[in-house]
């Protein structure tokens, strides 16, 4: 199995289509043709997980941080990431990442704290707009379920948790075949009128090629009528942050404290407690403090995230507990989600977790 196969199936899930402008997911070393021996996931690729992977005949690394952020001008081993990337290169070892596509899918690293939260209706706490094509096209009568069906398997139809979604109306269509056409029903040179359907659908921007290559192949016509549009709609399954609620309402020691215990931390920053009890959660994996006031506008009781400036405390404003995690502990369990979505789709395959503990940040105490 090649690695740009592992490549492919980990981008159905988190498309590259959905990483920041600011990030660099992807494969960042190596040649995606090369036979995988064995894959190791990492939150972060240091020198030290890259020794790990030699040792253990693993060829593949998956992280959740690009070992390149910024620019390289000069490759030398005068740090840690210009040796990790060195000790990559030397041993054949390809590094790929996937981050803040990650990120932004609903089931991705959010969704991941979700589950060790226990949290149930989920939504995106930031949903992305722009992000979504309806395409209308025009059929034969006799084709249109198989255009349909085709549409439907390439990805498209999707809204919420409904599948299969389409709009049909009848028309008529006319056409008139010219010179050196070859069309399926009519004659050259003699305008044509059929009974046809239109079938519309929406579907997320970065599934548009696979999808017209799927409508050419099933409709039966030359020139295939179609068109495309832009929707400004908010694509309610990607975007930053979740938000949902507990089980059972908790007060606001007794959440913090079961937080202390998931996340294995000993410290948590957060603004005063307000008395209240925790019912509704937003939380955001890594640097997250940007999402406070869409956390506030929805009503959030607490939002969990990590990296949060001096100042932005202030902004809670005792409207919401705002509290700071820690960066590694709130995206540690991505490993584990890595883990899971591979084994389930390569299961007789080798796939290890990472024993070095990547977090940069001590706590004396």
């Amino acid at each position: 199995m090649t690695i740009s196969t592992i490549i492919s199936e980990l981008e159905k899930f988190a498309p590259l289509y959905l990483q920041e402008d600011y990030d660099n997911s992807g494969l960042i070393i190596g040649d995606n043709s090369t036979i995988c021996n064995g894959i190791l996931l990492a939150l972060d690729t240091t020198e030290e997980v890259v020794l790990e992977a030699i040792e253990k005949k693993c060829n593949l690394i998956i992280a959740h941080h690009p070992i390149v952020f910024k620019g390289i001008k000069k490759l030398t081993e005068k740090n840690g990431v210009n040796r990790a990337i060195i000790l990559a290169i030397k041993n054949d070892i390809a590094v790929y990442a996937c981050h803040t596509n990650l990120d932004n899918v609903i089931d991705g690293v959010n969704g991941k704290i979700a589950d060790k939260l226990g949290l149930t209706n989920r939504s995106i706490l930031s949903p992305k707009a722009n992000m979504l094509h309806k395409l209308a096209v025009y059929v034969p009568v006799e084709f249109e379920e198989k255009v349909e069906q085709a549409l439907f398997s390439a990805g498209a139809g999707h809204v919420g948790n409904y599948s299969e979604c389409s709009f049909i109306s009848d028309g008529i269509g006319s056409f008139k075949p010219e010179e050196n056409s070859n069309p399926a029903t009519g004659q050259i040179g003699i305008r044509t009128k059929g009974h046809e359907k239109k079938i519309e659908v929406i579907y997320p921007s970065w599934l548009q090629h696979q999808i017209i290559r799927s409508l050419k192949l099933a409709h039966p016509y030359e020139e295939v009528a179609y068109e495309i549009t832009s929707l400004h709609n908010i694509f309610q399954q990607v975007g930053a942050g979740i938000i949902g609620e507990l089980i059972i309402d908790s007060t606001e020691s007794d959440f913090l404290n079961s937080i202390k215990n998931i996340f294995n931390t000993s410290v948590i920053k957060h603004t005063s407690f307000s008395g209240k009890m925790i019912k509704k959660v937003a939380i955001c994996g890594g640097s997250g403090s940007f999402l406070l006031s869409q956390a506030i506008a929805q009503g959030a009781d607490i939002f969990i995230t990590s990296d949060v400036k001096y100042h932005e405390f202030f902004e809670a404003d005792n409207q919401i507990i705002l509290a700071d995690l820690g960066h590694f502990e709130s995206e540690q369990f991505t490993i584990d989600l890595f883990a899971d979505f591979l084994r389930q789709n390569f299961p007789n395959f080798a796939i290890l977790k990472t024993g070095v503990n990547t977090n940069p940040v001590r706590y004396f105490i």
